[in-house]
């Protein structure tokens, strides 16, 4: 049997912990603690120091550079809008494309990363539409600064920025974008490449059309939304003027057509037309080709850019008969119901003048020699007005001056000086039947708005003003409107037009319950100013003779067809103008009348001229 085991037994004793009795610390100690402190804050001090009065100025300046924004202005131009506000000429924000090949990085990309070109331009070219090998080649070996493509749209270029790669870079223009292509060109011009203005309303308007734009800086948030802080009052707010033109989007679209159309069937070298207000100069279209579309100024000839209508000179022939007519009645040389004997041929001074169809016409009264366009017939009439009381009148009526127009280029005629005018018998002769002397169509066509609104001379002009928000100067024309022939004369002159259209050479232009008045020509023209190789051929309309607004002008260049007159060749063009004008103007139908009361209408011919 195993004896127990004893247990020890616990001492009862406990250990006693060790105390250390408390001293008080050296001050030695103290003094480094308060020293090391001090230090500490009189460095804390001296830097807050140095930075607010030495840097201070440094450090605002980036701080601002990281809070705000400096906005600078793009060069905008004014919208050109037509008389119904459709555009005609708008500034587009473009963009222009830029590499910088050592920076190429995509988003989450460690840090040191360079992409290469291949993997750029992979994404790049779907949506630029090019294959990538016309991007490659345009980096090359260069490491920045690249130009890879130009005229991007704002949605190309959300999608570009939408891929976050470092190392492209976005540059917004504006570009001038015509709309209406060449429907207006002759008139609006066009802007080259640097934004310089090269023709038209755009070089001749150019001052007007310079948008309002002024820098102005920021303030952003943290999220880089603006703050109102700093914001002057007009900061935010855009220059929206428009130059708002005289001219309609709709008539000039029929009447280029209906032009063209001619030019092309005549085989023509050019053609004009010209729709103007009679009462106020304002001029509803003004039509020219061959055109040119200015969105691609630079793949067409550089003489398309002149506008014929107001920079070449032609003689206006039998167009400017009424004109003479006009002048001879209020000189008192012819009346009312006078005649005038055209036997077919004149002499004067040596010279055979004779009528276009070299027939002899007899007795005629006044009506009838606009009928038969007798050329005859005016040398005798304007034979009974002194040499130099003619020239006082031509003078008068501005033949060699610049019409006072806003239409840019815009020349004057020419007109013999008065000693030769008075001393050579052929030149008043050739004169009668307007030749001699050279005026521009739009020249031409402010004559007959004479004749049409009462004798008043009134200016033509395409501006009409400018519609905005903010206030800008119209720099427009004093518009002329002065009295220069008795509304008793134009009167008279009016109801001949209108024989014309109704018994002459003007018949294909007579419109169902309208009472038209209007004049064809067909002038000899010279290329070197001695041998008379070609004609125009042209003709003025105007409507309503009852109570007259407008006239139309057709003027056609050198047709190669034969029988090639106004009123085979311009005549139709300014019917199918007047028909669109009705509708368009809402120009009511004449009232029955009897014009031709009191006139000999005892003749009836067939007339080409």
């Amino acid at each position: 049997m195993i004896a127990p085991r004893k247990r020890k037994r616990r001492s009862t004793k406990t250990k006693r912990k060790k105390v250390i009795p408390l001293e008080p610390i050296p001050s030695s100690r103290l003094k480094l603690v308060f020293s090391i402190l001090t230090f500490i804050l009189i460095s804390l001090l001296g830097r807050l120091a140095w930075l607010q009065l030495y840097k201070g100025s440094v450090l605002e300046s980036k701080a601002r550079d990281y809070q705000t924004k400096r906005i600078h202005p793009l060069g905008t131009r004014r919208p050109i809008v037509d008389r119904r506000g459709k555009l005609l000429a708008i500034d587009e924000t473009q963009y222009r494309l830029y590499a910088h090949p050592s920076q190429f990085r995509f988003p989450g990309d460690v840090r040191g990363l360079i992409r290469t070109p291949d993997e750029v331009v992979e994404k790049l070219s779907p949506i630029l539409s090019v294959p990538p090998s016309f991007l490659l080649k345009k980096i090359g070996n260069s490491s920045t600064g690249v130009k890879l493509v130009e005229s991007l749209s704002p949605e190309t270029a959300r999608e570009i920025k939408a891929f976050r790669i470092n190392g492209l870079d976005l540059e917004p223009y504006p570009q001038r974008f015509y709309p209406q292509k060449d429907l207006f060109a002759n008139v609006l011009g066009f802007l080259d490449y640097d934004r310089n203005p090269q023709a038209g309303l755009e070089l001749s308007r150019n001052k007007d059309l310079v948008s309002i734009e002024k820098s102005h800086t920021l303030r952003l948030g943290r999220d880089g939304t603006p703050l109102p802080a700093g914001l002057k009052a007009g900061s935010l707010v855009k220059d929206n003027s428009r130059l708002s033109l005289t001219l309609d989007a709709r008539l000039q679209e029929v009447v280029l057509s209906a032009l063209k159309f001619q030019v092309r069937e005549w085989q023509a070298k050019k053609g004009v037309a010209i729709v103007m207000d009679v009462n106020n100069g304002e001029i509803l279209s003004l039509a020219s080709t061959p055109s040119y579309d200015p969105n691609f100024y630079w793949k067409y000839n550089s003489g398309l850019f002149k506008e014929w209508s107001v920079e070449t000179l032609f003689e206006p022939g039998s167009t400017f008969k009424p004109i003479n007519l006009a002048l001879a009645l209020e000189e008192g040389v012819i009346s009312k119901e006078g005649s005038v004997m055209d036997s077919g041929v004149v002499n004067v001074g040596g010279w055979s003048l004779k009528n276009w169809n070299e027939k002899a016409n007899g007795e005629i009264t006044f009506a009838e020699v606009l009928q038969v366009s007798s050329n005859v017939g005016m040398v005798n009439i304007m034979q009974k007005m002194r040499a130099s009381s003619y020239w006082e009148w031509l003078k008068k009526l501005g033949i060699d001056e610049s019409p006072n127009t806003d239409l840019p280029g815009a020349i004057s005629g020419q007109l013999k000086n008065k000693d030769v005018f008075t001393s050579q018998p052929i030149e008043p002769a050739v004169a009668a039947f307007g030749q001699g002397f050279s005026i521009t169509p739009i020249k031409l066509v402010q004559l007959h708005a004479l004749i049409a609104n009462g004798g008043r001379i009134v200016s033509p002009h395409i501006t009409k003003d400018f519609t905005n928000l903010i206030q800008a100067q119209d720099g427009g024309i004093q518009i002329d409107d002065s009295q220069i022939i008795s509304s008793e004369t134009t009167n008279i002159v009016l109801a001949w037009l209108e024989s014309v259209v109704d018994k002459g050479s003007g018949r294909g232009a007579k419109i169902e319950s309208y009472r038209i008045g209007g004049k064809t020509g067909t002038a000899d023209k010279s290329e070197d100013g001695k041998s008379y190789s070609s004609k125009i051929c042209s003709f003025v309309a105007i409507l309503p003779v009852d109570n007259p607004r407008f006239v139309v002008a057709v003027v056609i260049d050198d047709p190669r067809k034969a029988y090639a007159y106004g009123s085979t060749v311009a005549v139709p063009v300014a019917k199918k103008i007047m028909e669109t004008l009705i509708i368009l103007e809402k120009i009511p139908p004449s009232e029955p009348f009897d014009v031709f009361q009191g006139v000999n209408t005892k003749t009836s011919r067939s007339f080409e001229e």
